[in-house]
């Protein structure tokens, strides 16, 4: 990158998250380093992969899931906060080991809830790939237009988070809901569609649309900066 690619975070917490990430930031012991904090998040997407795995044999690891969401929140939102903060920043290596992280966080989260009673492996596999494929565009742009886009349509990781903790708690209050299950049969396979599969198909309609309505809107930005070479006559 030539230079810093700018951050944008318009999400609907973001005031109040990032004061209070900040104020977090500036009373973290000194022994507590941005690198044991990326380290912490990745515990916690264990933790939300294994609450989600375990509720196929209670309802009430659902618990361990969204305890792992808030821990995940907790090291992967504050070990850049702490950089900054500290002015220990380290563009390339960080930049290198976020994305490599946010990969194996959202394979064990989406893998673990896709694994659960709740949501076809289908449906959450699908949901995985079309968020990786934002994830790349993000990342490229990050390059090509020193824009590093943290939201979409005013959703974040963090907002993201919040509603699967409430997926959750109604899910272990709801016993009518999470005992849903519907079955179709779609070119020979029987698919089971359970609990989360209608609330899942909908955010995957959502990340496509925004992912499709992304891709329109840089190419036609790239191709403005980047135009056609005029052919020479011979």
């Amino acid at each position: 990158m030539d230079k810093k690619a700018e951050r944008i975070q318009t999400s609907v917490l973001n005031g109040p998250e990032r004061k209070a990430l900040i104020w977090m930031a500036g009373r973290m012991p000194g022994w507590v380093t941005s690198d044991m904090l990326t380290w912490f998040g990745v515990f916690g997407s264990v933790l939300i992969g294994l609450g989600y795995v375990l509720s196929n044999f209670s309802v009430q690891w659902l618990w361990l899931s969204s305890f792992g969401l808030l821990v995940n929140w907790f090291g992967d939102s504050l070990d850049g906060t702490v950089a900054r903060v500290r002015n220990t920043q380290r563009p390339i290596y960080g930049y290198y080991l976020d994305h490599t992280v946010d990969g194996i966080n959202e394979l064990m989260m989406f893998l673990g809830i896709g694994l659960s009673p709740y949501l076809n492996l289908y449906t959450a596999m699908s949901m995985l790939v079309v968020y990786l494929l934002l994830t790349l565009n993000v990342s490229m742009a990050a390059h090509l237009k020193a824009e590093f886009k943290l939201t979409y349509a005013g959703l974040g990781p963090t907002e993201f988070r919040l509603i699967a903790i409430l997926l959750n708690t109604g899910l272990i209050f709801i016993a009518p809901w999470r005992e849903f299950e519907r079955v179709f049969h779609i070119l020979g396979k029987t698919i089971y569609a359970h609990a989360l599969d209608y609330p899942g198909l909908v955010i995957l309609a959502i990340l496509i649309v925004i992912y499709v309505v992304t891709i329109w809107q840089d190419l036609h930005y790239y191709a403005k900066i980047d135009p056609m070479p005029k052919q020479k006559d011979e």
